[in-house]
């Protein structure tokens, strides 16, 4: 977009006529904004590397404000959330993401769309990153037929097409994740599944039992430990003998990187995506980041931590605020395009908001279909033996 300043003087030239001062216009015209450019990013900790990520990133302006809107839709979409929670319009289990925006949109800029990915039950970020909508996303949260789930699914459990969930057994989704990725290497697709899991789910014995698996058959799975800092009301220093998580695969490589960096996020997951791309088996990377919102929507968030420390994090280190200073700075956008964003993300979650509160809810008679794929219909007996459903793939 081509912005133009005119400024328009009155020169005195001369000596006067006889209709007094002749005035001269001139207009100057600035540059277009910087197409690209290239910013300095915080070194990674590595585990059994020789070499990790550079330490610069190249962002184009396009892909600047790309991630700024994504970013900005999801923080706005979780305090969404958060407002109809508290009105009682979302109900049971709501875990927010506000605050770890850069790990999906950096996880997502370093993969492709093709490639696969599973998480756990913090998976509202991720489920817009791979291809949901607002709408979509916030009619599941109220159980509306329109949701991504068809209003079966709620929270935790959204799925789009290579996002397996959004799943609600703590380190659940971690073997599973390597399965995705056993099936990757066995149809020979160069494809490879990233597999997310929280620092409280790091303790779990089925992940260290899925690294020797991955190891071992040299899987094309990147192992990702979301490091919120805590487990529900625990820290980590409390639950973690270790909190090297990034060292944790022992045999298998490590990354530890600025989880609140979008660009530190995207260039260690395309270095990531490359080692598992070129044979060389699993890697494993720790996301260091941190959740304004408390660990679900019946956590406060303030009887484990002080307010004090979430106001000094989102002040210092708010990947939002990152991304949109160093844009600002580098005259990559400006202040007026930016609001017009946060303008048009308002609009779109209101627009989803208003949609989850007026679409029906499913009927009864689709409570059990799609249990089986591409099956023929069959009966599901219902809650006694006399009442009979039916399932249709």
């Amino acid at each position: 977009m081509r912005k133009m300043l005119t400024i328009i003087s009155n020169v005195l030239r001369g000596s006067a006529s006889r209709n007094g001062a002749r005035v001269v216009v001139s207009a100057r015209t600035y540059a277009d904004f910087t197409p690209q450019a290239t910013f300095d990013i915080k070194k990674c900790d590595l585990h059994k590397l020789e070499e990790g990520p550079p330490l610069q990133s190249t962002l184009t302006r396009e892909e600047g404000l790309q991630y700024y809107r994504t970013m900005q839709t999801i923080r706005r979409m979780e305090l969404k959330a958060d407002q109809l929670y508290k009105q009682k319009i979302i109900r049971g289990f709501c875990h927010l993401y506000d605050g770890q925006e850069a790990c999906a949109v950096g996880i997502e800029g370093g993969i492709n769309l093709s490639d696969h990915l599973i998480t756990a039950y913090r998976a509202h970020g991720y489920t817009l990153t791979r291809g949901g909508t607002v709408r979509e996303i916030m009619a599941e949260l109220t159980g509306r037929r329109g949701g991504i789930a068809k209003g079966k699914g709620g929270s935790m459990h959204m799925y789009t097409k290579h996002f397996y969930g959004g799943n609600g057994i703590v380190g659940a989704q971690v073997p599973l994740g390597a399965g995705v990725a056993l099936a990757c290497k066995y149809q020979g697709n160069n494809e490879l599944c990233v597999c997310l899991y929280g620092d409280g789910a790091a303790n779990q014995g089925q992940i260290f039992e899925t690294y020797n698996m991955a190891s071992l058959w040299k899987l094309p799975c990147i192992f990702i430990c979301e490091n919120n800092k805590y487990g529900m009301g625990t820290s980590v220093e409390r639950a973690s003998a270790s909190t090297d998580y990034y060292k944790r695969g022992d045999f298998i490589p490590g990354l530890r990187v600025d989880g609140m960096d979008v660009l530190c996020v995207r260039e260690a997951t395309k270095f990531a995506a490359d080692h598992c791309r070129s044979g060389k088996g699993p890697i494993l990377m720790e996301l260091q980041t941190y959740r304004y919102h408390g660990h679900s929507m019946s956590d406060p968030g303030v009887s484990y931590r002080t307010r004090e420390e979430i106001q000094e994090v989102r002040s210092k280190s708010d990947p939002i605020s990152l991304l949109k200073d160093r844009m600002l700075s580098n005259n990559m956008a400006s202040v007026e395009e930016l609001k017009e964003i946060d303008v048009e993300v308002r609009k779109e979650i209101e627009d989803g908001a208003q949609f989850s509160t007026t679409d029906p809810e499913p009927p009864l008679d689709d409570l059990c279909n799609h249990i089986f794929y591409n099956n023929p219909p069959l009966e599901v007996r219902g809650t006694n033996p006399w009442t009979k459903l039916k399932s249709v793939s």
